[in-house]
């Protein structure tokens, strides 16, 4: 039976030479490597896929990022490091269950921003102070007609990418499209408070 780290931990060699689960020790003689099939191979880490960013990148980029990283504790390391407040917002709307939309499921009537990237376009980081509006409880004194009219004017003025981002998180449909769960995100931001939100699921 293999000898594990945890199984040999805090032993001590006894007075005979004989370390427990490891057997007696030869001396005067080194021991032979093992080979083949019995050997023992350290784990490398996996390398963490480069994480530089533009500065003030699109969620999306640093979604695509986390997404790509090999283990949970590169994912929590990329949403510490570009962490913002758009980006917190969002997770919280798709992921807390008491946080849902003002606003019809699906797909929303509006046309995608075509301008090059870096010139007619809003961003995220800067219409985050409007999520309010499209929170169950966030605005109730915001009419229906209203209330949808501002949500396709930010997505006309976002990146297409953003805009996008913003329609699936509106319907909680972020793990279709990225590598991510909310036990990730409670790592990463453990000030993150889930639930209380007083939210229900909108019924047109």
């Amino acid at each position: 039976m293999p000898t594990t780290s945890a199984a040999i931990e805090g032993q001590t060699p006894s007075d005979d030479g004989v370390t427990l689960a490891s057997g007696p020790k030869k001396r005067g003689r080194k021991p032979k490597a093992k080979t083949g099939a019995t050997a023992t191979k350290s784990k490398k880490p996996l390398p963490k896929v480069n994480t530089k960013l533009p500065n003030n990148p699109f969620q999306t980029e640093i979604l695509d990022l986390v997404s790509k990283q090999r283990t949970r504790k590169q994912k929590v390391e990329v949403l510490q490091e570009y962490r913002n407040d758009a980006l917190v917002s969002l997770l919280i709307w798709n992921f807390d269950d008491t946080c849902f939309s003002a606003l019809p499921d699906g797909s929303v009537p509006y046309k995608p921003n075509d301008a090059p990237a870096g010139t007619e376009h809003t961003s995220l980081r800067q219409e985050v102070r409007h999520f309010y509006n499209f929170i169950q409880g966030g605005n109730p004194s915001l009419s229906k007609t209203r209330r949808e009219a501002i949500f396709i004017q930010i997505l006309e003025t976002l990146h297409p990418d953003e805009a996008q981002l913003l329609v699936t998180v509106k319907d909680k449909c972020l793990e279709d499209f990225y590598n991510i769960n909310q036990q990730i995100v409670s790592e990463a931001y453990p000030d993150i408070t889930w639930g209380g939100r007083g939210g229900q699921k909108y019924d047109g």
